[in-house]
């Protein structure tokens, strides 16, 4: 028996060469010359007159055997794409991951969307923010956000000091250096929030995606191995067009 994975593997191949043989057979029957042919004989006035050959071409392209070729192509493909198509309303797999059963009784059309989505949403998680690894973080039950401990900075103030170089003498005023010095003034308690996910929580779905990822392919190739029933399908629909 035929299964449904060895008909996708050469419906490509079937709707390739039924494209070429359809444009060959377009190209045909649109040159008038290829479609044409004569036949005239040449008969002189008297008996004295000249003798000239008689004159022929042939017809190389004859519509109804174009139809025909077309007919073949075509049977193929149609042949082919309805036993896909009938085969895929049958084919159902499981999903399952680690022994449970995520999804029962899935068409392969729905696990190849499956595959398409979780693409994207393994994209998706792997951007996650995540907590700055620099802090140490915990969850505030009060907001639901992540928070750090508390860390309590000096705030302090530049204050100008004079600085005295040299003494004032008779002769001259003392040399006065003016500096700044930092001088405590209160205290900055800090709290940071955030809103992003820790990094283990982030590689967690990234597993779980990545399971479901593999389950959903083996789910795929499982249902794919279902037996199909050659269709003949073509033979109906030509017999009635070009019959």
């Amino acid at each position: 028996m035929t299964k449904l994975n060895q008909i996708i593997a050469v419906e490509k191949g079937v709707k390739s060469k039924s494209l070429q043989d359809i444009n060959a057979a377009h190209a045909k029957v649109q040159k008038p010359a290829l479609l044409a042919g004569i036949s005239r004989t040449y008969q002189p006035k008297d008996e004295e007159g000249e003798q000239l050959p008689p004159e022929s071409t042939r017809v190389q392209v004859q519509a109804e055997g174009v139809l025909r070729e077309v007919s073949a192509s075509l049977t193929r493909l149609f042949d082919v794409t309805a036993t896909k198509d009938w085969a895929n309303c049958l084919a159902r797999a499981d999903v399952t991951v680690d022994g449970r059963t995520v999804v029962a009784d899935v068409p392969v059309s729905y696990l190849l969307f499956l595959e398409k989505q979780l693409a994207e949403l393994h994209g998706f998680v792997k951007k996650l923010p995540t907590l700055d690894a620099a802090e140490s973080w915990s969850l505030d039950p009060s907001t639901d956000w992540w928070k750090t401990d508390a860390v309590r900075t000096i705030r302090t103030k530049k204050v100008p000091r004079n600085h005295v170089k040299a003494e004032a003498t008779e002769k001259h005023p003392a040399q006065v250096e003016v500096y700044y010095e930092d001088v405590p003034i209160g205290y900055w308690t800090t709290v940071k929030f955030s809103g992003a996910l820790p990094a283990r929580r982030v590689n967690e779905l990234l597993e779980r995606v990545e399971k479901l990822q593999q389950a959903v392919k083996f789910a795929r190739e499982e249902a794919n191995g279902t037996e199909v029933t050659d269709q003949r399908v073509g033979d109906a629909v030509f017999g009635y067009l070009f019959g």
